[in-house]
């Protein structure tokens, strides 16, 4: 196999990431639109969100499972194809109940399968390009939530939202031809892969009972609770609080914080390779740290300030939780055996977006209940101090016990 090889995987495997991330901000962007042309409640519209998240998250472990089972290429490419003919279809809902069953379930049932075989082969063509590999991968987030965020809410102000989803949508299909087209298995021996194929609750079992996984795992719930929240809410609250259009706060929700993120985690996943050769703990601590500094920008966001300020919280909240980012599976990879990789990813992954899943609803319902978005900021806030306190604690007492039992075991 040519050398460029794994770069091309890289391109399309980026890409793929990219369409999405982008297909899930487009709800976000679209959120208001779509609660007034349906009738819907803010509670209601943050239910579907949150459906989303949890039928997500039951189906991840069946995405790590096929990913270690069957072929790679084939659960990726599947995967996008099938989630982006359910956003095109999102498009077409005309009640409550259709964008439960196109974007909740459909929708999230597809991308539950493409996380753990995307990182599994990603990770099985990059092995001394590793590092550099997750990084660059990392930032098809950034740029796919950025470039939704903006073009989703130009298309619904020129055309109406439903075109949001079809044209999102389309994209993905024809990225998910050529990925049929160009997508090849990393070649290995069947009889190795079959032999230490694990058992489904092998995953669970491991991350749950190791300390630093399990905490890695309550803070990525964290997290996740607060990132989804955000990125759910905060594009409706420059629309109702600063009067800006759907075009022009699907951009600013997103562009301030994942321009500060981009630039965030290159820093993070430099500073934390440099530190880790000397201290392995160090990479959690950089994540306590993102937990914390992260923190300090989200209750700027519950006052009352100006539209420069609030830009400026969003790019420095943005920057701190890119520092969880980048070392999410440097940490679960230094404390879990290598044949589990994928199956602790999904165990970690259907965890954090099973707490996550409740924060479009609760505060949707806060929303509605305090009358206006600002006065949960403070609520996010304290959750990530909270969980940052505990990674801390967590990396000086564990971190370096647990690494060198898993290094131990897997000699």
């Amino acid at each position: 196999m040519k050398k460029y090889y794994k770069w091309e995987v890289l391109l399309l495997l980026w890409m793929a990431f990219l369409l999405n991330q982008g297909d899930r901000q487009v709800f976000n962007t679209v959120l208001p639109a779509i609660r007034d042309a349906l009738n819907l409640s803010d509670t209601s519209v943050g239910l579907i969100a949150t459906i989303f998240n949890l039928f997500y998250a039951l189906m991840v472990p069946m995405g790590g499972w096929a990913g270690d089972r069957f072929s790679r290429k084939w659960v990726t490419t599947i995967s996008i194809l099938f989630w982006s003919v359910a956003t095109m279809f999102t498009g077409l809902a005309t009640s409550f109940m259709w964008l439960v069953i196109l974007r909740s379930v459909a929708t999230g049932g597809g991308e539950a399968f493409f996380g753990p075989a995307n990182y599994s082969l990603l990770g099985q063509y990059h092995t001394d390009t590793r590092a550099r590999a997750m990084s660059i991968h990392q930032t098809a987030y950034y740029i796919g939530v950025i470039l939704a965020g903006w073009l989703a809410g130009l298309i619904a102000d020129k055309l109406g939202w439903k075109y949001s989803f079809i044209i999102f949508g389309a994209a993905g299909v024809i990225w998910g031809i050529l990925m049929v087209l160009r997508l090849k298995d990393y070649p290995s021996e069947e009889s190795a892969a079959t032999e230490n194929r694990p058992g489904f609750f092998d995953g669970f079992k491991t991350v749950f009972t190791t300390p630093t996984s399990l905490m890695l795992t309550i803070g990525f719930s964290g997290l996740i609770f607060v990132i989804t929240g955000y990125m759910t809410w905060v594009p409706a609250y420059l629309q109702e609080e600063f009067g800006q259009n759907q075009a022009a706060a699907g951009f600013n929700s997103m562009f301030w914080t994942y321009v500060a993120a981009f630039i965030g985690v290159l820093v993070a996943g430099s500073l934390s390779d440099k530190l880790a050769v000397k201290s392995r703990k160090s990479r959690m601590f950089l994540q306590g740290i993102g937990l914390l500094g992260g923190a300090v920008f989200l209750f700027p966001m519950g006052g009352t300030p100006g539209i420069i300020m609030l830009y400026l919280a969003f790019a420095g909240w943005g920057f701190f939780r890119a520092f969880f980012d980048a070392n999410t599976y440097a940490v679960l990879y230094d404390v879990t055996p290598q044949r589990l990789h994928a199956s602790c990813a999904s165990a970690m992954i259907m965890t954090g977006f099973a707490v996550g899943a409740f924060a479009p609803v609760i505060l949707g319902a806060l929303k509605e209940k305090m009358g206006s978005l600002s006065a949960t900021f403070p609520i996010l806030g304290v959750i990530w101090i909270v969980c940052g306190v505990l990674m801390l604690a967590v990396a000086q007492l564990r971190y370096e016990k647990d690494y060198n039992h898993n290094l131990t075991n897997n000699e």
